[in-house]
């Protein structure tokens, strides 16, 4: 593990999140030790749009219970149980942070869908698993934390089998080219922030093996997405029980609202890219 991953595993990383988790389900109604995979769409789900973006994405794939996906930056599993409860198909989860693959693990135990979830530790550049071990790879909004999209490329290309899908969905640059400011839910510095334009992802891509499917601006689902969280902890004049807050600590209010501000003047948008590996 080099210095910047190290500093995003302590960005990543919450002492006691399953407890607060299962806190949260208990002051929600919910059964904390047998809780449905939809009961944990509040915080399980950690990208622009949450359930529901990544519903719009699995809708634009064919998916059953024979393909063999990987989530790459899986984080809590939610797009993982999401998968495996929706086409009872197995799905493999890989992320840098410990703290996170162990609470991911538990939490499709308690869901269960442990059975159809595997959850490992490990880097998006350089991935645990054979080549061709996938027919359909994700990364939900874990580019901006990776400087060598190349790589990233290449790496997906490898584990993914013939004609293989890989599905990217990125807070990009936008048009404002001005300086970003932090903290974000993705960085709480620079040093760990490599937001791209679209043509790195597509130069990358291309250069992997990839071909480009289709392409569409988020920005709109990102937008009401974020101003729901903000209006949710205004209203209650605290954190709910159970959100992303719990994801990104005592600084939440303050990343959502320079992720809306940067949104609103276009300097990022969140990019969602579905690319086909060539033959």
């Amino acid at each position: 593990m080099n210095a910047v991953e190290g500093i995003l595993v302590s960005h990543y990383t919450r002492d006691g999140l399953l407890l607060r988790i299962k806190a949260g389900l208990a002051e929600l109604g919910r059964d904390p030790e047998h809780p449905k995979p939809e009961d944990l769409k509040p915080v399980d789900e950690f990208h622009a749009g949450g359930a529901e973006a990544t519903n719009a994405i699995l809708n634009r794939l064919e998916i059953n219970q024979d393909t063999r996906v990987l989530d790459i930056g899986s984080g809590l599993g939610g797009t993982a149980r999401a998968i495996a409860t929706r086409y009872a198909a197995r799905v493999t989860g890989i992320d840098l942070t410990p703290a996170l693959v162990e609470v991911a693990t538990e939490l499709s135990r308690l869901c269960g869908v442990g059975a159809r979830t595997d959850f490992i530790v490990g880097s998006a550049t350089d991935l645990p698993v054979g080549e061709g071990a996938f027919d359909l790879a994700l990364l939900l909004h874990v580019g901006m934390n990776i400087c060598d999209k190349l790589s990233l490329f290449r790496q997906a290309r490898r584990v993914l089998a013939r004609h293989g899908m890989f599905v990217v969905y990125d807070v990009m640059r936008g048009e404002n080219g001005a300086a970003l400011q932090f903290p974000v839910p993705w960085s709480s510095e620079r040093g760990t922030s490599f937001v791209d334009h679209p043509d790195v992802y597509r130069e990358a891509a291309t250069a992997a093996g990839f071909v480009l499917i289709s392409e569409r601006d988020r920005s709109d689902l990102a937008h009401a997405f974020f101003t729901r969280a903000n209006a949710a902890m205004t209203e209650l004049g605290r954190p709910p029980p159970l959100g992303i807050h719990l994801l990104m600590g005592e600084t939440a209010g303050l990343k959502i609202e320079n992720y809306l501000t940067m949104l609103d003047d276009g300097r990022i948008r969140p990019v969602e890219m579905i690319f086909r590996a060539k033959s």
